[in-house]
C-alpha cells in the first residue's frame, strides 16, 4: 500500500503532551474516539454500541482529555438504540430446538430449575431469542440469569424470581455491549458488582435510608462518580445541601447544582473546594489596607503643609 500524501488542511494538530497522555491510557477505544472527535468534531458515523462509546468517553473525561460539556453533547448525540423485537417463532421452531440432546434443550432445563417453574411456550420463545437472535452462548445466558435473580432478590427479597422479559432486556444490554463470551461476562459482572457496591457507599455517605435506590437516584450517583468527585467532596456537597434547603434534608437537584458548578471549575475534592472558597476575592467597595495607609499619609502631609504656610505668614506679619 502506498503512503498517503499529506495534503494542505489534512494534518491534525495534537500536542506531544496530549499524545503522551493518550498513550499512557493504554486504551485503544479512548484513543480512537479522541482522534474521531478531533477529525469530525462529533461522534456521528461512529457505529459503536452505546456502552462501548460511554466507556471510552468516561476514560477521556476522567483523564482530563475531554471536557464535561463535550461529553454531554457526545452522549446526547448517541441515543440508546431501540430494543429489537423478538422474532415470531412458531411452536414448531421451539419443538425442533428442544429435540434430542441439543444445547438449547439443556439450557431450557437449567433455566426451569433455577426459576423453579415450568417454562410456558411464550417463555421458551423468549429464551430461544437469546440463543438464536442475540446469538449468546448458553453459558453466558445462565450468567445473565444468575445476575437477574440476584438483582430481583436484592430488590424484593429472598426467593423472588425475574420474568423472562426482564432477563431478555438484560441480555439485550449485554449483547449490545459486546459481552458474548464467558471471559467477557466475568469482567462485565465484576464491573456491575463494583458499581452496585460503590452506589451503596455513596448512599451511606448521603445518609439515605436503607432502601433500594430508584433509577433517577442511581443516575445522579453514576454521573457524579464519572465526573471524578471524591467521597469528601460528595459529603461536603451533601452538607451544603442540607444547610441550604428549607426542608434541611436531601434534595437531589439542589446537590446536583452544587456539584455541577464545582465540576465546571475543576473542583473535585473537598480540599479544592475549601481552597477556592478561601481565595481572596477581587473587586468590592472596601478599600485595601495599603490604600488606606497611603491616603492617611497624604492627608498628614497636606495638613503639615498648611500648618507651615500659616506659621510663615504669622512670622512675616
Amino acid at each position: 500500500m502506498q503512503p498517503m500524501d499529506l495534503l494542505p488542511n489534512s494534518i491534525l494538530s495534537l500536542s506531544g503532551e496530549t499524545a503522551d497522555r493518550l498513550l499512557a491510557l493504554n486504551d485503544p477505544d479512548a484513543a480512537l474516539l479522541y482522534l474521531h472527535l478531533l477529525r469530525r468534531g462529533n461522534a456521528q458515523n461512529l457505529d459503536w454500541p452505546v456502552a462501548r462509546l460511554h466507556a471510552a468517553r468516561d476514560r477521556l473525561v476522567a483523564n482530563k482529555l475531554l471536557a464535561g460539556a463535550q461529553a454531554a453533547q457526545l452522549t446526547a448525540a448517541q441515543p440508546e438504540p431501540a430494543q429489537e423485537a423478538v422474532p415470531e417463532y412458531t411452536t414448531a421452531d421451539i419443538t425442533q430446538a428442544l429435540a434430542g440432546a441439543s444445547p438449547f434443550s439443556s439450557l431450557a432445563d437449567e433455566v426451569e430449575r433455577r426459576l423453579g417453574k415450568k417454562l410456558s411456550t411464550p417463555d421458551l420463545k423468549t429464551l430461544f431469542s437469546l440463543y438464536d437472535q442475540l446469538a449468546l452462548p448458553p453459558e453466558v445466558i445462565l450468567m445473565i440469569l444468575t445476575w437477574c435473580i440476584q438483582e430481583q432478590e436484592r430488590k424484593y427479597g429472598p426467593g423472588r424470581r425475574p420474568f423472562l422479559s426482564t432477563i431478555r432486556r438484560e441480555a439485550a444490554i449485554w449483547a449490545r455491549t459486546g459481552v458474548d463470551t464467558v471471559q467477557q461476562a466475568n469482567s462485565y459482572l465484576t464491573r456491575l458488582q463494583a458499581a452496585r457496591a460503590r452506589e451503596r457507599e455513596v448512599a451511606r455517605l448521603l445518609e439515605l435510608p436503607d432502601r433500594e435506590l430508584v433509577e433517577r437516584e442511581r443516575k445522579y450517583i453514576t454521573q457524579w462518580l464519572e465526573q471524578g468527585f471524591s467521597d469528601d467532596a460528595l459529603r461536603l456537597a451533601y452538607e451544603k445541601t442540607v444547610m441550604g434547603t428549607a426542608s434541611k434534608s436531601m434534595d437531589w437537584r439542589y446537590m446536583n447544582g452544587i456539584l455541577r458548578r464545582w465540576h465546571e471549575k475543576g473542583l473535585h475534592t473537598a480540599a479544592q473546594v475549601e481552597q477556592s472558597e478561601r481565595a481572596p476575592r477581587t473587586g468590592g467597595s472596601a478599600t485595601p489596607p495599603a490604600e488606606d495607609s497611603a491616603l492617611r499619609a497624604q492627608r498628614e502631609r497636606e495638613r503639615t503643609r498648611r500648618l507651615l504656610e500659616k506659621m510663615s505668614k504669622e512670622q512675616g506679619g
